[in-house]
């Protein structure tokens, strides 16, 4: 490990920092370095009735930190010569198509869809929005569907794909049924096989094998009362969100991708991680963007990937610093924001680097202020523009109060209507900032307004990480 030397007691002291703020249920907290995991914390329990306590070894729902292990499936085949990125889906995808909204879209390709820009949106249909967990959620007491039953047949492309980020579990759905087509293996098997079984990873998959069941937590929801177990479901879109693992399995993982070149075979290839890390997507250069599934981001100049996952009852987050050689995983069995708290405040403690603000020394420019205010609205298509409806509402405008530029959601919920602060961010562009959402525990986002070719203001953009 190449940060400080780890002060196990004052990481712990850390965590319990955040615990006073941000409570969980069971909470698992590990410290990985490229010879695995350095530093492990876990706090309350599995199962509050057996008063299971959290190990290395109990079983969390890590979410859509399984996207990234259904991204390196499609990178071993794009590396054994089955695929190319760039190929449309449709030369692979055998079980359903892609069907567009319009015929003169061009086709959606595997790299569109490795980074959420393939045109395809949060739900199938808008009748997702009334069923449970937006549609992605099955009983346990049936069989899950495949998903050619479960699209039947074809899966909406709503928008022309490279011209929009939407955060699509239904695209990596469709990623890890090109693997099944592709390889001509089940899904899950391929997985074991492939990734799961070379990292040593024996208690994780994507379906609930006996063990895993047998130490998997019980997922809770957070109330005045205390703690509510939820109702335990499945997921119908599996390669985007069910992986079932553990501390001491995810620490293998995340060691294997602090490795680079030095991971193991067949897990990766030469330049593979690299690739996957880079910015594949940015709407704007000033922005760190997107790799291929990995979310990148920087924490006080250092660079950071990772990913989060969410499933009703648990809540995941998996932030790795390459260059520094330490990664953070964080897991609870309950809806807290902690496990994001967490993360980012036992990786600034391991790297030295102060809390999360905004610059104070930069000044601002209000004579540019006149081009930047106004409203801003979605991009076309409602399916595309589910997660920014649940943020912001009708769209965000952006407004001068008391001297200061402030961002702020068309919404009811009153805080978000309220607005937050745009801090300047870069003496020699008056066009970055920094929002400040600190009073909410999320840190702060860069925020970028883009401009055309006369100057005016074209588009606010902000698909980053926290910093």
């Amino acid at each position: 490990m190449t940060a400080r030397s780890l002060d196990k007691a004052r990481l712990a002291a850390v965590i319990d920092e955040v615990l006073h703020r941000h409570p969980a249920g069971g909470l698992a907290v590990g410290v990985v370095g490229r010879d695995g995991l350095e530093f492990f914390e876990g706090f309350g329990v599995a199962d509050t009735a057996r008063g299971t306590p959290i190990t290395q070894d109990t079983v969390f729902r890590i979410g859509s930190i399984s996207k990234t292990f259904t991204a390196i499936a499609v990178m071993q085949l794009r590396d054994r010569g089955l695929i190319d990125l760039d190929d449309p889906v449709s030369e692979h995808l055998r079980s359903y198509r892609l069907a567009p909204a319009r015929s003169s879209f061009p086709p959606a390709t595997i790299r569109h869809l490795l980074t959420h820009t393939g045109g395809i949106g949060e739900f199938r249909g808008l009748a997702d929005l009334f069923r449970p967990t937006i549609g992605l959620a099955l009983p346990r007491d049936r069989p899950a569907p495949s998903l050619a039953a479960y699209y039947r047949g074809e899966l909406r492309v709503e928008v022309e794909p490279g011209t929009k980020w939407a955060y699509a579990n239904h695209g990596f759905a469709t990623l890890g049924q090109l693997v099944e087509d592709v390889s001509g293996e089940p899904f899950a098997s391929y997985m074991g096989g492939h990734i799961f079984g070379p990292l040593g990873m024996d208690s994780t998959d994507f379906t609930r094998t006996g063990p895993i069941q047998d130490h998997l937590a019980t997922g809770y929801a957070l109330r005045k009362q205390g703690l509510k177990a939820v109702r335990d479901r499945d997921i119908a879109v599996a390669p985007a969100g069910s992986v079932f693992s553990t501390t001491a399995d995810m620490a293998r993982y995340t060691a294997a991708l602090l490795g680079g070149d030095g991971g193991p075979e067949p897990f990766l290839s030469p330049g593979l991680l690299a690739e996957m890390f880079g910015p594949q997507y940015q709407p704007d250069p000033r922005l760190p963007g997107i790799g291929l599934s990995f979310l990148r981001g920087d924490v006080g100049g250092h660079r950071t990937i990772g990913h989060d996952g969410g499933w009703p009852g648990f809540i995941s987050t998996m932030v790795v610093a390459p260059d520094d050689g330490v990664a953070v995983l964080a897991f609870t069995n309950a809806g807290s924001v902690a496990p994001g708290r967490v993360s980012d405040a036992v990786l600034r403690e391991i790297l030295g680097v102060v809390a999360d603000g905004p610059r104070l020394d930069v000044p601002e420019h209000p004579e540019v202020w006149d081009g930047i205010c106004g409203w801003y609205g979605p991009g076309p298509g409602p399916l595309t523009n589910a997660r920014v409806r649940m943020l912001v509402g009708a769209g965000a405008e952006v407004t001068v109060r008391e001297s200061h530029l402030v961002l702020r959601g068309l919404t009811p919920v009153p805080r978000l209507r309220k607005g937050f602060r745009l801090h300047a961010d870069d003496p020699a562009d008056p066009y970055l900032f920094r929002l400040d959402l600190t009073d909410l525990g999320a840190g702060t986002w860069p925020v970028a307004f883009s401009r055309n070719g006369d100057g005016t203001v074209a588009a606010l953009r902000a698909i980053a990480r926290r910093r």
